[in-house]
């Protein structure tokens, strides 16, 4: 994947993000620049953050539970790729989902 392709599927998935946040009502902020999403969690005001790495084709998760890193893999049946944890194979989505509830007291389910 060129990067070019890479950053736009990034800058998707940002998107993506931020309209699940916006459309659930839970009581997050974020911010997204410079290729960072940091979300706040109004709660307690911890953070969690969510980086691009275009060289090594990878998004970062950092939230009060660790740091992590993606890769798209290429696994569903119709060809779409899935974020998933390059050490445990776990989904991003699930694992951006549960450090939100752990961190903001507030359920939120992303579908990516």
């Amino acid at each position: 994947m060129k990067e070019a392709e890479f950053n736009q599927i990034a800058d998707d998935l940002m998107f993506f993000i931020e309209e699940t946040i916006d459309n659930s009502g839970v009581d997050i902020d974020y911010e997204n620049t410079a290729g960072m999403l940091t979300l706040t969690c109004d709660l307690n005001g911890s953070q969690i953050i969510l980086s691009r790495q275009p060289a090594m084709r990878e998004i970062w998760l950092a939230a009060q539970s660790g740091g992590f890193h993606f890769k798209l893999k290429a696994d569903q049946p119709n060809g779409q790729g899935q974020w998933r944890n390059t050490v445990s194979g776990e989904l991003l989505s699930a694992m951006l989902g549960d450090a939100c509830e752990s961190q903001s007291n507030q359920s939120i389910k992303f579908d990516f």
